[in-house]
């Protein structure tokens, strides 16, 4: 390994910016029941499962119905 190294003609991670960011949420105990049967029924990991049914859900640019 060298001492030194140089990045002088590194450049940026063009993908840096599409990276997922973290974010806490509190969630009913019943919508965690729902996700983690699906997780397991499915072998998609929870987080990853939350994720697609949210970016689903952005993409189709569902909106909540309040009665």
């Amino acid at each position: 390994m060298k001492k030194e190294y140089d990045f002088s003609k590194s450049i940026r991670n063009p993908y840096a910016r599409r990276l997922k960011k973290q974010l806490t949420l509190k969630v009913d105990d019943d919508v965690i029941a729902y996700f983690k049967q699906t997780a397991q029924e499915t072998g998609i990991p929870l987080p990853t499962l939350i994720n697609l049914y949210l970016h689903e859900c952005a993409t189709q640019k569902k909106r909540l119905t309040f009665a």
